[in-house]
């Protein structure tokens, strides 16, 4: 697997690719140069892992930037359009759920969170949730395979909302969530959009010395168990990630193997872009573009 700056027009595929970008977190300049890229290389699919939107004023980026650029963009693409999937972050108010919806039933992309979509012979499924984390916002937060949370984070029920909390949701775990998710699941045709990455990989490494909150250490792998177990058990083709930005510098590596899953974060702590470029029959194969 390989990692490179752009240049040039990328080929030399029979097969369109798929793209997955994540944590863009409204920064417009990204958003161009994704724009620019699915123009200038079209894949067959994009997808975005969550942390779509900025902190400040997300419904004007959405309504007044977002849509109107992806509008312009996949239409004048006619029958090269990619199939678009995404789901939400951590970082994004759930109260936006209901844009994406109507994006979904106008026919621009496809909403994953859990559940899943076809995607020519494979199926894409989508699951923004992650692990109690420090922060106070708490749409996507649910108990990872217990009740128990790390030194230092707040428990999802003790934080702040975009919506009212789902019923019975301090019980339910990422764990529970899952098995519903897999439950009749063709496993090597399916790809897992996810927000979260699996716990102890190249993908889930905090930067910095380990600290110590109240005299307990916090673990400086911070993905979660669930989706870990989920992958070692069930072996999906391929997995993509996000949330923790410098994984992949602090560790080297932007891509991990759980068995025989092939795990990618598009997460990056730099300014630029950071799009994952692959080919779901052949995922050992990718190359990371840094634009």
């Amino acid at each position: 697997m390989a990692g490179r700056k752009k240049k040039g027009k990328m080929g030399g595929m029979s097969e369109r690719p798929i793209f997955f970008v994540a944590d863009l977190h409204g920064h417009r300049d990204r958003y161009e140069k994704l724009f620019n890229l699915l123009r200038e290389d079209t894949p067959g699919a994009l997808l975005i892992g969550g942390d779509l939107l900025p902190r400040l004023d997300p419904q004007d980026f959405l309504q007044g930037f977002f849509l109107p650029r992806l509008q312009k963009t996949i239409l004048g693409l006619r029958n090269r359009r990619p199939w678009i999937g995404l789901i939400l972050g951590n970082d994004d108010p759930r109260v936006f759920e209901t844009d994406i919806r109507d994006w979904e039933k106008a026919g621009l992309v496809h909403y994953l969170h859990g559940c899943g979509r076809q995607y020519e012979e494979w199926m894409i499924y989508g699951y923004a949730c992650v692990p109690p984390t420090p922060f106070l916002f708490k749409d996507w937060e649910r108990y990872d395979v217990s009740r128990y949370i790390d030194p230092g984070c707040i428990p999802p029920e003790e934080g702040i909302r975009s919506v009212p909390e789902e019923k019975n949701a301090a019980f339910i775990t990422i764990q529970e969530d899952l098995m519903i998710l897999t439950a009749e699941v063709d496993m090597d045709r399916s790809i897992f959009l996810f927000h979260s990455p699996p716990h102890q990989t190249n993908l889930d490494h905090l930067a910095g010395e380990v600290r110590l909150i109240d005299h307990a250490p916090i673990d400086m792998h911070v993905g979660s168990i669930a989706i870990r177990r989920m992958i070692e058990e069930k072996q999906p083709r391929v997995t993509l990630h996000g949330h923790i930005h410098e994984s992949a510098r602090v560790t080297g590596s932007w891509c991990d193997r759980v068995g025989e899953t092939v795990c990618f974060t598009a997460a990056h702590d730099g300014p630029e872009l950071a799009v994952i470029r692959f080919l779901p029959g052949n995922p050992g194969a990718a190359e990371r573009i840094i634009l």
